[in-house]
C-alpha cells in the first residue's frame, strides 16, 4: 500500500479514522494503566514513569472527513498524565506525585517544528528541556539515549511505555524491540504494524528484503512465497500468522495481545502489538480491546487457539481483505464463544496437573493464546464450578462461589466427583 506521510509543511496534515481509533486505545490503556499502579488508594509518596512517543508527528491534525482539528498522540500522553493526577489525588489526604518524562521524537523537519509550536500554544512551553524533550530524529538513532535516561530514573525497573506509531513496518526491528524488554524490565511496547504494507504487493525480492529489515527472515522457513501463495488457501493470513509467531517468539517479550485495526476505507490492515513482560499488563490492555470493539479484529480462535487460524471460509473472505463475517469482534457472541471455548479446553490442562494450579499460574501460562481477558477466564471458571466439573478453592479452603471473588492465588482443582470418574 502507498503510505502517507504526514507533512505538516504547511500547518496541521490529515488524519484517517484508523489513526484515530489508534489514539482511542492508547487513551484508554493509559487511564486503566494509571488506575491500575497508581490508583485504588494504593500507598505511595512519587510515582516515576517515562513516556516515549518514538514517531510523534506534529501533533494536529486534520480529520480527513469531518476537517475537524484533531490533537496527535503527544497531547494524548500529557492530557493522560493530567487526568491521572486528579483522579489519583482526588480522595487522598496525602497527594501522590506524578514524576513523569516525556519523549516526543519526530524525523520529519516540518512535522517536529510544528509539534514545538502547537505545544507552546497550548501552554507547555515551560516544560520543553525540563520533563518534556523534544527530539528530531530517528527514533532508532535516539533509542539508545533514552533507554540510558529510564536506567537512571526508574534504576529498580525502568518503567516506561514506548509508544511506537511507525509508517508500515521497518523502523522498529526485532533487535531494538529485544533492546529495550532485555534493558527496562518494566517497559512495555504499543507498537503499529503494517502488516499489507509487507503483503500487498509482494514478490520475493521485496518480500524477502521486507523480513530482513524487521531481521526475521526465515519466518517461512524453507518454502517461498510463490510456493505459500499456490499452496494456502488464504496465503495471507497464512503468512500473517508464522510473522507474528516469529516475531514475538523472539522479540524478548514474554506477555503480548495481536489485534488489528479496522480500516473500513481498504488501506489495509494494522497490528496493534503490546508487548510486556508481565501478565498483568496484558490483561489490562485485553480489557481495552473489548471496551474499544468497534475499532478491533482479530480472524482466528475464541479459545486457546488464537492463531490457529480455524473456522475460515473463502465465500465469507471479501477479497482476502478481513474476512469481516467471520472475524471476531469483541461483541457479546465473541465472549459467549470464548467462555465457551475456555470451558473446553481448562479442563484438560487442570486435569493434567497432579495438584491444579493457581488461577494466576493458569492465566499466565495460556494468556497469550487467547483473545480473552480476566472476566472471561473468571465466568468460564465459575460455570465449570458451577457444574462441578472444577473447583476453585481459596487459601482458607473456601469455595469460591462467584467469578469475582476468584483471585490470583486461589487453587483450580478437578472436582472430586470427576477425579473419581476420571480415574476410575
Amino acid at each position: 500500500m502507498a503510505i502517507k506521510h504526514y507533512s505538516w509543511k504547511n500547518g496541521p496534515d490529515e488524519i484517517q479514522q484508523h489513526s484515530i481509533a489508534k489514539h482511542k486505545i492508547l487513551q484508554s490503556y493509559l487511564s486503566a494503566y494509571f488506575q491500575t499502579l497508581v490508583g485504588s488508594g494504593q500507598p505511595r509518596d512519587e510515582f516515576k514513569l517515562t513516556l516515549v512517543d518514538g514517531f510523534a508527528g506534529g501533533g494536529l491534525y486534520y480529520h480527513a472527513d469531518t476537517r475537524e482539528l484533531v490533537k496527535g498522540s503527544p497531547f494524548i500522553l500529557l492530557n493522560a498524565e493530567r487526568e491521572a493526577e486528579f483522579e489519583i489525588n482526588r480522595t487522598r489526604t496525602k497527594p501522590v506525585r506524578l514524576d513523569i518524562s516525556h519523549f516526543f521524537i519526530e524525523a520529519n523537519r516540518h512535522a517536529h517544528h510544528h509539534l514545538r509550536k502547537v505545544l507552546e500554544e497550548e501552554g507547555h512551553g515551560s516544560r520543553i528541556g525540563k520533563n518534556i524533550f523534544l527530539r528530531h530524529g530517528r527514533f532508532q538513532e535516539e533509542a539508545a539515549a533514552i533507554i540510558d535516561f529510564v536506567k537512571k530514573k526508574s534504576p529498580r525497573n525502568g518503567r516506561s511505555i514506548f509508544i511506537l506509531d511507525q509508517f508500515g513496518y521497518t523502523a522498529v526491528p526485532k533487535s531494538l524491540i529485544n533492546t529495550i524488554l532485555s534493558s527496562l524490565p518494566s517497559a512495555e511496547i504499543i507498537l503499529t504494524f503494517g502488516v499489507d504494507s509487507l503483503l500487498n504487493y509482494a514478490d520475493e525480492r521485496n518480500f524477502q528484503n521486507g523480513l530482513n529489515q524487521i531481521e526475521i527472515p526465515n519466518c517461512l522457513g524453507d518454502r517461498t512465497l510463490s510456493e505459500i501463495k499456490q499452496d494456502e488457501r488464504d496465503w495471507r493470513l497464512f503468512i500473517q500468522s508464522a510473522l507474528y509467531r516469529e516475531l514475538v517468539t523472539d522479540c524478548g517479550a514474554q506477555h503480548y495481545t495481536p489485534f488489528f485495526i479496522r480500516n473500513r476505507k481498504g488501506h489495509g490492515d494494522y497490528w496493534l502489538l503490546h508487548l510486556s513482560q508481565h501478565h498483568k499488563a496484558r490483561d489490562v490492555m485485553t480489557a481495552v480491546h473489548w471496551k474499544n470493539q468497534n475499532d478491533f479484529i482479530h480472524y482466528a480462535g475464541a479459545g486457546l487457539d488464537m492463531f490457529n487460524m480455524i473456522g475460515y471460509d473463502p465465500a465469507y473472505d471479501d477479497g482476502h481483505r478481513g474476512q469481516a463475517r467471520l472475524g471476531f469482534e469483541f461483541d457479546d457472541v465473541a465472549r459467549s464463544r470464548s467462555v465457551a471455548a475456555l470451558k473446553e479446553q481448562i479442563p484438560e490442562i487442570i486435569c493434567g496437573t497432579n495438584d491444579g494450579m493457581t488461577y494466576e499460574r493458569l492465566y499466565a501460562g495460556t494468556c497469550n493464546l487467547s483473545p480473552a481477558y480476566s472476566d472471561i477466564y473468571q465466568q468460564a471458571l465459575f460455570e465449570l464450578s458451577a457444574n462441578k466439573i472444577l473447583r476453585v478453592v481459596g487459601k482458607d479452603g473456601t469455595l469460591r462461589r462467584s467469578a469475582a471473588r476468584i483471585g490470583p492465588s486461589d487453587r483450580i482443582l478437578p472436582s472430586i466427583q470427576r477425579s473419581l470418574f476420571f480415574f476410575s
